[in-house]
């Protein structure tokens, strides 16, 4: 555990505030568990910069990056809205990727709204995904085979923004598939494509996957996400997962990103950070400073702080 604040410069490539006593409702917080968290009455409360700022105190966060907290899709240009406010007040976020749906009637004016705050730098849009690696939605509205979204998809790239992608390990061939197709739109997978089955199996398609998404050039990948179900956060588990990502995509193409407050339920920010860091202590201090802040900077092009 840190003891004194370390001054390797930070970008946190992917966090989340809420306040529960706005109009904003997050109905995937309400429940009793959420994916392979576990209980998540620990975050059913309102996160805010203040204790943002106290829960990363040991570590040089220079900027971070906001994506969307899953609020009523209702209120999500409010939501970019109240955080651009935030980043007035409080010096953060430093960017901000804001949602929309790509096949909606209105995604246009939606994507509009959104590219127009100043900080928004990208969307997070989800297509459908099964409820396992046995289960099929191939086809299906909203799928990554259905035409309508992913056509959708150029809406991003008229208005100059990145995709977010998130797709669990079992979808990742498929993603790569849709991110061929986009060789200039900007893409960053999410928590590093969820590999949260260890099994010798499920890596070999994670990998498989991972390799045929590093392929294209514009693909990125956040290191996060790394929760598994019913176990604690450790470094000797997660570590080879992290080096396996950094060697398929390149120094170059990967951040670290803290998924807090959500990650919160497996480990402190610190603690989290001081493992990652140990993950990748035998690197190039130039490797490691574009892992830690650079890439997230370029890629969400964060001006210098």
């Amino acid at each position: 555990m840190s003891v004194v604040k370390d001054d390797l410069p930070i970008v946190d490539a992917h966090h989340h505030l809420w306040d529960f006593s706005s109009e904003f409702k997050y109905d995937w917080l309400t429940g009793a568990t959420y994916a392979n968290h576990g209980d998540t009455s620990a975050i059913q409360r309102s996160y805010l910069p203040d204790e943002y700022r106290r829960d990363t105190a040991l570590h040089n966060v220079i900027a971070t990056v906001h994506v969307e907290a899953e609020c009523q899709r209702t209120h999500q240009v409010q939501e970019t809205q109240w955080l651009s406010g935030l980043s007035e007040r409080y010096g953060m976020p430093n960017a901000i990727v804001a949602h929309a749906w790509v096949d909606e009637p209105n995604s246009e004016e939606i994507i509009a709204k959104q590219s127009s705050f100043a900080l928004v730098r990208g969307i997070r849009t989800k297509p459908i995904i099964s409820s396992g690696p046995n289960d099929n939605v191939r086809g299906q509205p909203r799928s990554m085979q259905d035409p309508k979204w992913r056509s959708g998809l150029a809406l991003l790239t008229k208005y100059k923004l990145s995709w977010d992608l998130r797709v669990p390990w079992w979808h990742l061939s498929e993603a790569a598939e849709v991110v061929r197709e986009y060789p200039t739109l900007p893409v960053v997978l999410n928590h590093t494509g969820y590999p949260f089955d260890r099994s010798a199996e499920a890596l070999k398609v994670w990998r498989r996957g991972m390799e045929a998404l590093a392929v294209c050039s514009n693909a990125h990948c956040k290191l996060s996400g790394f929760a598994l179900p019913g176990q604690p956060w450790t470094l000797a588990v997660n570590k080879p997962i992290i080096r396996d990502a950094i060697s398929i995509f390149g120094a170059d193409r990967c951040m670290f990103a803290s998924n807090y407050p959500v990650d919160g339920l497996k480990g402190s920010w610190d603690y989290l950070f001081t493992n990652f860091k140990a993950s990748v202590a035998d690197l190039s201090l130039t490797d490691r400073r574009k892992l830690f802040a650079e890439n997230a900077m370029r890629f969400y092009r964060i001006k210098s702080i």
